[in-house]
């Protein structure tokens, strides 16, 4: 395998290809929890100052209404994109008043589902549909496990990198056909090593007992408020976190096998009726519980470490948007927030990430048959929980390895590719590389052990770490000097994102049950 992407890296150079690398895009995508200044839920409204969650395009928000998810364009450059999180921070923190924005994944302080308000959007029927959808995942999976933060890393090739790779393979399919069926050769790859990023970048290793709201669990008593696990690197990806388990009961899973194989298991998990999400009721005394009783209301139900994507037009389905128009980038999921850093994430994750989807894309990628989802689903859940465990085995073609060994394997063969990266986009792939080895080396360097350290060394609970953390963070940010640029343009995109709205909301011309018939009747 290894030899194989050397050999494949090796004829990019040589043809020159590597240098239309330059091209790639890259977009950030942070949740951040508003929090009051003792660390609980904040139950105010989405800020005005910060316009319309429905219609801005960078600042809106996901599953509740405290629950700011931060954007960014697609980028040319690492910097580019950390800088436009750090301005678009910079921008929220005087307009949330008293409030903080929470340093982790895993939130605090939390009473109880009802004390979590779902995201409004409005009363147009897009709005409607946003907040019926949310409505229906709370009575799904419950809302707690909704109000959980993660950091998503989107990732794009250019056409004219694409159309060298093609000619140099000489690959005679359409195009488009070439960059789909790659993208999906990718994207399996990244689930193959996909262990590797919580074990590498994990920052949840621990959760406030608040958020269990009491409910039995096999999770350890780290001190009284706080339950952890000893070797644990994401919980945030365990299994008290983000599960499909409806699907994995009925044996529906994503098949990533090509585009068309993955839009139709996901269509029929959206058309598939599911019993007990049908006892649920959809629409109960004239109110919608949920968009409809099948397996999946929608796409974006089904939780996965990454997803295809293309953007959809208007009110079109997202399946329907990959089937018009092919894959236009990835998203990387399983990111934590970085309580260590202001932003949530750093170029040193950046570089190592764009390192290893290169290398994914130049390895094989059979597809991934029902055996080997299994042992992909279990590495990652075992590298959750278990990850920092000395002498912890993985599995892989049918063995157990050493997860220190694989890692090590895989980092050490991705050091061509940080060197070809670094030539052609400048410094640093190869000096993340490096700290990523040493992490395998030393599991006490990763972020979860620090975060474990530094609260034994504190004596602090989870809460008091996160708060802590929280309050550096929003020292840093208000010590900003502000950006009257910057500042135009986001108050400016605010208040025509209410107006958006507004247009929106006007423009309406049918009923909700006719807007939700029209939806899902999109083929």
């Amino acid at each position: 395998m290894y030899a194989t992407i050397q050999q494949r890296l090796g004829r990019l150079t040589g043809s020159g290809i590597h240098a239309l690398l330059k091209e790639s895009r890259i977009g950030l995508e942070k949740e951040s929890l508003r929090v009051n200044s003792e660390g609980s839920l904040a139950l105010t409204p989405h800020p005005v100052a910060l316009g319309s969650p429905l219609t801005h395009p960078w600042i809106t928000t996901d599953y509740a209404e405290p629950l700011l998810e931060l954007i960014t364009p697609p980028m040319a450059t690492f910097a580019e994109a950390l800088g436009f999180l750090r301005d678009v921070q910079r921008f929220v923190y005087p307009r949330i008043g008293e409030e903080i924005l929470w340093a982790t994944s895993m939130p605090c302080v939390v009473r109880g589902e009802s004390s979590i308000p779902l995201a409004r959007y409005g009363s147009s029927n897009a709005g409607t549909m946003k907040t019926v959808y949310r409505r229906g995942l709370g009575y799904r999976y419950g809302r707690v496990m909704q109000v959980i933060a993660g950091i998503h890393f989107n990732y794009s090739f250019g056409q004219a990198f694409w159309a060298g790779l093609q000619g140099l393979e000489g690959d005679g399919v359409p195009l488009r056909e070439f960059i789909d069926t790659r993208y999906f050769a990718l994207l399996r790859n990244l689930q193959r090593l996909g262990w590797l990023v919580p074990y590498l970048f994990g920052a949840s290793p621990a959760v406030c007992k608040s958020f269990l709201c009491g409910q039995p669990n096999r999770l350890r008593q780290f001190d009284p408020g706080t339950y952890y696990e000893p070797w644990a690197t994401s919980l945030r990806m365990g299994d008290i976190g983000y599960q499909n388990n409806q699907e994995n009961k009925r044996g529906i899973k994503a098949n990533y096998d090509s585009l068309d194989a993955y839009v139709e298991s996901l269509r029929c998990a959206i058309e598939t009726p599911c019993p007990e999400y049908e006892a649920i009721g959809v629409k109960v005394d004239g109110k919608y519980r949920q968009l409809n009783g099948n397996i999946l209301q929608i796409e974006n139900e089904y939780y996965s470490t990454v997803r295809p994507k293309q953007v959809p037009i208007g009110n079109e389905k997202p399946t329907l948007a990959l089937t018009r128009r092919g894959v236009a980038y990835f998203e990387l999921r399983s990111l934590d927030v970085n309580a260590f850093d202001p932003l949530g994430v750093n170029e040193e994750q950046l570089h190592f990430l764009e390192a290893l989807t290169l290398f994914c894309l130049l390895a094989d990628s059979p597809p991934i048959d029902a055996v080997e989802r299994e042992n992909i689903d279990w590495n990652e859940m075992t590298t959750a929980h278990r990850g920092r465990e000395p002498g912890l085995e993985l599995r892989r073609n049918g063995a157990m390895v050493s997860l220190r060994a694989w890692a090590a394997e895989v980092t050490g063969a991705m050091e061509g590719v940080c060197r070809v990266l670094d030539e052609v986009k400048g410094p640093g792939y190869l000096e993340a590389l490096r700290l990523q080895q040493a992490k395998v080396e030393d599991p006490e360097r990763t972020p979860s052990a620090r975060m474990l350290r530094e609260m034994r060394e504190n004596g602090e609970t989870f809460h008091a770490f996160a708060r802590r953390m929280s309050l550096k963070h929003q020292r840093y940010f208000m010590a900003l000097p502000e950006d009257a640029d910057r500042t135009r343009e986001f108050t400016g995109l605010a208040a025509g994102s209410i107006s958006d709205q507004r247009a929106v909301e006007a423009a309406d011309d049918i009923d909700f049950d006719e807007y939700l018939r029209r939806y899902f009747a999109q083929h």
